[in-house]
Order: structure tokens, then C-alpha cells, then sequence
């Protein structure tokens, strides 16, 4: 396997575990406070990579919860922020410029902002009330999963949050599983697709922010591949009309609510073209997690399978993930 590293995966995921006292009494924190709406907002993979928390309260609780990017809300501001609101925030480097320019913005409101974040010391940390950093953990929607969990359980929507969080410490062991039982898979998709005109990248429910993301921030900024994402719903209200063989077709299949949107997605794909894959969380094991929490790590699995992707993708069009042509090199 390239660019696999299990004794790392380990040693981050216990990282992020072991400060599960300190993100849970965030939570208990915010919720002694009290809060009347919840807004998740950030820039590009980072407020991706929340979307399945969004969603994870919308469907588990009766919470006023949305979600917004932030250059949009500096430009036409959100008319439920308030010194009531939690606002969620994200960066790997912690002064992504616009997510800091809406941490300003939210924290002139007086809403209280808790982020996620990849360094210490950062500007998004300086303006935060309260911050969680990962380093090199992986996957960040681990601090995710306490953070929200908890503060679901203190509102009364998550009777089995303990129980959860508990069997969570399984998480990263059961993910270098995911990772090894889906690489051959994985790159013989990226051997068959590596130089593909076209790909379409379908998903639900909470898979899509992990789906969008991919196809965004890994094929078409990190390995310049024309992609085009839609949703299981979506795809049936335009995108269907360009399938024929010939023409690549990923699903990201979850075990959640909307699994049967998948599935219908992946019935009538597979009657039109021969390039159609389908990634489905439910076909790898999660050893100590109880199948009653599996839809809800369906995010983290479906990473742990399209990383392997991404990884053998580097690999077989030695093309780095670290290229950028314009992203942090030109202004715009």
C-alpha cells in the first residue's frame, strides 16, 4: 500500500481521543450558557467536512441548526446570528482568510464560536471562545463526534452518547481496517480513471459533504480531473441525461437515512454504463463499534476508502497532492 502508515493512523487517532474530558466539558460549557441556533460555517473541505454534523443534528434533534460558507455570510450576513448563537468553525492552517474574516464578523455579534483546528496558536484560535486542536490527527471529525455528541446528549437527543463515545476509541483501529480492505479496490479505480476526461461523484444524506468534498478538493484541485458532484436525489433532475458508457460513475453509498436514495441511484446507473463504481460503508467491518452507531461513522468510513483512492491516484499519475496552481500562489 502507498503512503500508508498504520502506526501513525494509531498513535492520532488516541491523540484526539484522549482529549475527549476536555471536548466534552466544551459542550457542557455551551449548553450551561444556552443557545438558540447553531451555525456551522467555514471555507471549501473544511465546512465539507462539518456538513455531516449538520446534518447528524437536523435528523437526531428539533436544535435550529444551518449551515453557511463563509464568504458568503460576509457578504450577506445571516439574520439569525445572535449573542444565542454556537458557531461552528474549521481550518487545517487556522487563517484560511475568509473563515477568519467570519470569525470577526460572528464574534462582533457576540455569538460564541468553538473550531476545529490543525495548529495551535493560529488567528481563527485567537478569536475563538473555545478551540480544539488536532496536529496531525486524523480523522478531524473525530473532535467532531465528542463535540456534538455530548452536546446532543445534554439537550436530551442522544440517550446513548456514553456508550458511543466509549466505543469510539475503537474508531481509529477500524479504520486502518476500512483502509486495508479497500486499497485494491481503490487503486484499481485509479488505475482505469487516472486519465479520465469526465468522472461523476454521486452521494447522500451525510455522505454528500464527504462526496463534494472529494470530488472538489482531491480530484479537481489536487489532481486537476474535471468532476462533477451531485447528490442521490439530485441526480435524477439533470445529471442522469449524461450517463452512457463511456462516462465514469462513483457512488458513495451510506448507511443512513438515505440509503435507499443510493440505492435507487445505483439501480439504474448500473443498467447504462459499464465505468460505474459503487463505495459502500456497509461492506467494511468496525470492529467494537455497535451497529447502531454505523450510520453515523458512514462519513469517516467513506474518507478512510476514497484516502486510498486519493493516495493511489498521487501514486499512479505521480502527480502530488500538494500541487497548486493558483490556491494560496495568485491573488484572486
Amino acid at each position: 500500500m502507498v503512503t500508508f502508515d498504520e502506526k501513525q493512523i494509531l498513535e492520532n487517532g488516541a491523540y484526539i481521543y484522549s482529549k475527549r474530558a476536555e471536548i466534552e466539558a466544551i459542550a457542557d460549557a455551551v449548553c450551561e450558557k444556552g443557545f438558540d441556533n447553531i451555525l456551522f460555517t467555514s471555507s471549501g473541505g473544511s465546512l465539507a467536512m462539518m456538513q455531516p454534523f449538520d446534518y447528524m443534528i437536523s435528523v437526531m434533534s428539533s436544535l435550529n441548526v444551518q449551515s453557511q460558507i463563509s464568504a458568503e455570510l460576509l457578504t450577506v450576513g445571516n439574520q439569525q446570528l445572535t449573542n444565542r448563537t454556537i458557531v461552528f468553525m474549521a481550518s487545517k492552517s487556522g487563517d484560511t482568510k475568509e473563515t477568519v474574516a467570519a470569525a470577526n464578523y460572528v464574534k462582533e455579534r457576540g455569538a460564541t464560536i468553538i473550531s476545529v483546528l490543525g495548529v495551535e496558536d493560529s488567528p481563527l484560535g485567537r478569536l475563538s471562545d473555545y478551540s480544539v486542536v488536532y496536529k496531525n490527527g486524523r480523522p478531524q471529525e473525530y473532535v467532531l463526534y465528542l463535540l456534538i455528541g455530548k452536546l446532543l446528549k445534554n439537550t436530551g437527543f442522544f440517550e446513548d452518547y456514553t456508550q458511543f463515545a466509549d466505543e469510539l476509541k475503537h474508531l481509529p483501529a477500524g479504520l486502518v481496517s476500512v483502509g486495508k480492505a479497500s486499497d485494491e479496490k481503490a487503486r484499481a479505480y485509479a488505475m482505469k480513471y487516472k486519465d479520465d476526461p469526465y468522472q461523476i461523484w454521486i452521494g447522500s444524506g451525510n455522505l454528500w459533504g464527504p462526496t463534494y468534498s472529494f470530488a472538489m478538493c482531491v480530484l479537481e484541485e489536487s489532481q486537476w480531473l474535471r468532476t462533477k458532484s451531485v447528490t442521490s436525489p439530485e441526480f435524477f433532475h439533470g445529471t442522469i441525461e449524461l450517463v452512457e458508457k463511456g462516462v465514469c460513475v462513483a457512488l458513495n453509498m451510506t448507511e443512513g437515512q438515505t440509503r435507499k436514495l443510493d440505492e435507487r441511484v445505483r439501480d439504474f446507473v448500473g443498467q447504462y454504463t459499464d465505468d460505474f463504481t459503487v463505495f459502500d460503508t456497509a461492506d467494511y467491518e468496525l470492529p467494537g463499534i455497535s451497529g447502531k452507531f454505523r450510520w453515523m461513522l458512514s462519513p469517516v468510513v467513506i474518507n478512510a476508502v476514497l484516502s486510498r483512492v486519493s493516495k493511489n491516484f498521487e501514486d499512479i499519475r505521480n502527480h502530488s497532492l500538494e500541487i497548486r496552481r493558483y490556491y494560496r500562489k495568485v491573488e484572486y
